[in-house]
């Protein structure tokens, strides 16, 4: 009796909870920008499209929103209507969806530059991309775009209440280009080829510092040099260098002063703005737990556990450069400055032109045929 007494609690507890988890299911509160008691008709449409994104009804939305506009072209909700209608495909998720909300947002900041919207609006299209992010071991396409995007709002709106978010935003997406680099650099450099592991290395250190890897790429980048040779002792007494000065909790640090003593090179101190800037970021890293390690593999989201917290982004995009110790030549030994001049010469004296037959005005010769 007690069994079967308790069991019926149980159940009735959990059909109360699932009543009250689906009355909840249905809405999910959407900011109304112009909340008043008007009763003018395009506030009334508004305030109809409001309460059906709320509901997930984004198609009939739409349509309100678009009449709405239609309607009344001079309204006083043109502006929140369009920027209504961006929302609902993004609230609605689907790739499709985000597309045609990404589009809805550039519209806005096409229109309404000047609007407090404008730059958050902007930030959705970051975000639209950083939501689709994948691996670094894979296709890197949202990563790229997302990076364009959240430095277009950092350049475009400097004074936006979205800068510091985006900030983060930012640091976590090239700590993900920067791990596809990294790996790209890592693989060339292990297989011996060590010039084209070196320029992808350097390029990355340089450009990404705030990469949580960057001081194991330096520490490969000066251990590629000693291999490439006495002509790259510089290059290996710069990695090292940088390594110590601007890295000065890195586990490789004791080793890098004795590679520089070695090389009989001065040994720096090490950055103090550097320094408070690493141990911040070490300090806020968050470790994968048991369940990350385990099942991580198998998802296609990008961990950003050990992205930068502090520090400032890149902002420019990264670009390839030339491999060391190659440089563009014509000949042999005959380096030459890029140039897009466009040079002509004067043909003086006979030519070909003038001493050999016409080919025009030769017969075309027979094709012999194929024996049987």
């Amino acid at each position: 009796m007690t069994k079967n007494f308790y069991l019926k609690n149980f159940l009735v507890g959990l059909v109360l909870a699932a009543v009250i988890a689906l009355s909840g299911c249905g809405r999910d509160p959407y900011d109304n920008p112009i909340a008043n008691n008007s009763q003018q008709p395009d506030k009334i449409l508004f305030d109809k499209s409001i309460r059906d994104i709320e509901k997930h009804h984004y198609e009939l939305a739409r349509l309100t929103l678009q009449t709405l506009i239609n309607t009344y072209p001079d309204s006083e909700y043109i502006a929140k209507a369009k920027l209504a209608i961006a929302d609902s495909w993004y609230r609605e998720g689907t790739r499709h969806a985000l597309a045609q909300a990404e589009a809805e947002y550039k519209d806005f900041i096409t229109f309404f530059p000047t609007m407090q919207e404008a730059s958050e609006s902007q930030m959705k299209v970051c975000q639209i991309h950083y939501e689709q992010m994948q691996k670094a071991d894979r296709d890197n396409t949202h990563a790229l775009r997302a990076d364009s995007e959240c430095r277009q709002m950092l350049m475009q709106f400097p004074n936006s209440v979205f800068v510091e978010d985006t900030d983060q935003l930012l640091r976590d997406i090239q700590e993900v280009v920067a791990e596809a680099e990294y790996r790209v650099g890592s693989f060339y450099s292990n297989k011996g080829s060590y010039r084209a592991g070196a320029n992808r290395l350097r390029t990355l250190t340089d450009h990404y510092p705030l990469f949580s890897k960057s001081d194991d790429a330096l520490w490969l980048l000066g251990s590629t040099y000693d291999k490439m040779g006495q002509q790259f002792q510089s290059d290996s007494v710069h990695t090292y260098t940088k390594l110590i000065r601007d890295y000065p909790l890195s586990p490789y640090v004791d080793e890098a002063k004795t590679k520089l003593a070695s090389l009989n090179s001065p040994i720096p101190e090490p950055d103090a703005e550097m320094f408070n800037l690493m141990k911040y970021n070490l300090e806020n890293r968050v470790e994968k737990g048991m369940f990350g390690k385990v099942f991580g593999v198998f998802g296609g989201r990008p961990d950003f556990r050990l992205a930068a917290k502090a520090g400032k982004p890149a902002m420019t995009p990264l670009a390839p450069s030339t491999p060391p110790g190659i440089t563009p030549s014509i000949g042999i030994g005959a380096a030459v400055e890029p140039s897009a001049e466009v040079t002509a010469e004067q043909i003086t004296g006979a030519s070909k032109l003038d001493t050999e037959p016409d080919a025009r005005k030769a017969p075309p010769k027979e094709q012999e045929k194929p024996e049987n």
